[in-house]
């Protein structure tokens, strides 16, 4: 049965961060999209902690913003703090951070999702999927309608079959308060499709009126606090919101630890991989013994609520031990619990079984994106919703697939690292997995990307006339300070100042600057500097990204020759049909995985584990090198 007689170009399945970035791209590339989700009230709910960005995760939303993606201006209208992590070390590590209002974020989410065009809306569960001759058809839903489709997304998040443990209570759901999906798995697994399970957790919510904040550490956010989206539109925050830290004590340890036996952690009832990055409490101490007290950050879940998210108290815990234990933290003890910690089992698909893509490789048409590919976090599963509607979209559409390398974007070594190499536990991205991080930097994926998305047609020209006066006048700074010399009268009180050595003869401002003992607000100092700022109207963001650009050249010339070597494996494809076993010469263990992950190019199977240089060698002599 079905009142649905149209058959739209994409239907996404799946509200969360992914679903919504996916739903967002396809409609804005001119799909016909349609998002189907179990909660139209909680589209793009922050179910974990309330923030977006950190270590490498801050990268990813600058890029999807640079790539017309919604989370980045999201995030900046809903913010309550913000930080720009590791500003002590090197441009490549600097990370933005943002607290976020959690109820404002979803609901701007959904404000902004209908307000696109091309996008429709239904409230239901997914219960089956309508496949022919491995080409995906349409979705078949709880209330028994059929609805057509050119190509579809699954980004059902931890929904799929998801199991909530609390100590030694189980039950069926999604997410607290929500059921779980089934249906889906079952039709993929009867297609050839490989499953597995994995966990995550989250930890207890408090209500701040029981707890004694001068207890705790002040956390502020930044005295100049900066935003994620590179639009003019949104604006950095004017005032923020305090996060405080505590920490937990061997009291709390010992109280945790009566507990072990009824955890289904410990009890063998949990037998799927939790993320390693992200650990539960019991997990921390039993795997840090030693260890006598760990971080807890108590953050505000938004501007005007009590509840109180407590990030490094993720647990499964029974109920009464996570409240005796989390009693025994300083600024705890009268602390009134809103909900408690739990964890949760779901489905996941290996990624090998995906396209650079994100479409499957057994099924047509069909795309994964989210935590059904093995990830966790807002911020990575954003990334593959946005490149998933993007890719559904230019499917259906008759063009060829838009794909990020590894050079590129934080995103290309996201999901060139899923499907090459698969996961066994939750995928986190960290700056640690780029090679080439020193271009991936949060202040340029808007050079990096914009271009292309406009391209594409999901960046609007507004962004793109600004990317093209970022880098103009950037180029125009930068020429300045190589073109003009300073008298070494001048510059020597400020070397002076900051303990480098001074100069004898006058020298480029670009050499100057380029010390590591001076920032750009000695370089201001420079006569003439400040007049050049101030004629060509060049603001804090066009400096700092002189600043980079003048303090890191060569490392930054060096990363690119590099990616350029890669880029010339990556033009030598490898035929979908190769057949490796008839290349005697490849281990056997490279023959397999070859067989198995079938890569496209000699670049990503060079990335494959398991797969030598030796075997590289080869496949480029039979490939006629």
């Amino acid at each position: 049965m079905s009142l649905f007689t149209d058959t739209y170009d994409v239907i996404v399945v799946g509200g969360g961060h992914a679903g919504s970035e996916a739903a967002a791209a396809s409609a804005n590339m001119g799909a016909k999209t349609l998002l189907i989700t179990m909660s139209l009230q909680n589209i793009a709910q922050m179910s974990c902690n309330p923030a977006m960005g950190g270590i490498a995760k801050g990268q990813i939303v600058r890029e999807i913003d640079a790539l017309g993606g919604y989370s980045g201006i999201v995030t900046d209208e809903t913010a309550i703090q913000f930080k720009m992590l590791n500003k002590s070390k090197g441009p490549a590590m600097w990370s933005p951070r943002a607290q976020s209002d959690r109820m404002r974020f979803a609901e701007k989410w959904r404000m902004m999702l209908e307000q696109t065009d091309n996008l429709d809306f239904y409230q239901d569960m997914v219960r089956g999927l309508i496949i022919e001759d491995n080409v995906i058809k349409g979705i078949r839903t709880t209330l028994g309608f059929d609805i057509k489709a050119k190509s579809v997304i699954i980004t059902a998040g931890t929904f799929l079959n998801g199991l909530i443990h609390i100590g030694e209570k189980t039950f069926g759901g999604g997410r607290a308060g929500e059921s779980a999906s089934t249906g889906i798995t079952e039709d993929l697994v009867k297609v050839g499709f490989e499953a597995g399970r994995m966990k995550t957790g989250t930890p207890p919510r408090v209500d701040a009126r029981s707890l004694d904040f001068s207890k705790m550490v002040e956390q502020p956010g930044d005295e100049k606090p900066e935003k994620f989206s590179y639009l003019s539109s949104t604006k950095p925050l004017e005032k923020q919101r305090s996060c405080y830290m505590a920490y937990t004590s061997q009291e709390v340890h010992d109280l945790l630890r009566t507990g072990f036996d009824r955890s289904p952690m410990f009890n063998g009832r949990i037998q799927s991989t939790g993320p390693r990055y992200c650990p539960s409490i019991e997990d921390k101490i039993d795997r840090f013994a030693t260890k006598d007290k760990h971080q807890l950050f108590i953050e505000p879940e938004g501007w005007d609520t009590t509840e109180i998210y407590v990030n490094g108290f993720s647990t499964s815990l029974p109920e009464d031990v996570q409240d005796k234990a989390l009693r025994k933290v300083a600024g705890f003890e009268n602390v009134k619990f809103l909900r408690f910690g739990y964890a949760i089992e779901y489905d996941f698909f290996q990624p090998t079984q995906l396209k650079h893509n994100l479409e499957t490789k057994l099924v047509s048409n069909l795309f994964f994106a989210g935590q059904i590919n093995g990830t966790t976090g807002y911020e990575e599963a954003g990334a593959q919703g946005l490149m998933a509607g993007i890719n559904a979209a230019l499917k259906v559409q008759g063009k060829a697939p838009f794909i990020l390398k590894r050079h590129e974007a934080y995103i290309g070594v996201l999901i060139d690292d899923l499907i090459t190499k698969g996961t066994e536990e939750p995928y986190r991205m960290f700056t640690s997995r780029a090679e080439y991080r020193t271009l991936l930097r949060q202040d340029n994926a808007d050079l990096r990307l914009t271009p292309m998305a406009y391209e594409l047609g999901i960046a609007s020209k507004e962004r793109l006339d600004r990317v093209i006066e970022k880098q103009e006048k950037t180029d125009l700074f930068v020429a300045f300070l190589r073109n003009t010399s300073i008298k070494h009268t001048d510059v020597n009180p400020i070397l002076e100042a900051k303990n480098s050595a001074v100069v004898d003869q006058s020298m480029k401002m670009f050499k100057l600057a380029a010390r590591p003992q001076l920032d750009f607000e000695d370089v201001k100092k420079f006569p003439g500097v400040l007049e050049f700022i101030e004629a060509n109207g060049i603001d804090d963001e066009i400096v700092e990204q002189t600043e980079v650009h003048v303090k890191y050249a060569g490392y930054i010339d060096k990363e690119k020759k590099n990616a350029d070597k890669l880029t010339r494996l990556e033009n030598v494809s490898i035929p979908e049909s190769f057949d490796y076993h008839k290349v005697k010469s490849l281990s056997i263990e490279a023959r397999q995985k070859l067989t198995k992950i079938k890569p496209v190019t000699i670049s990503q199977a060079s990335r494959i584990s398991g797969v030598s240089p030796s075997d590289i060698s080869v496949l480029l002599v039979y490939m006629g090198r």
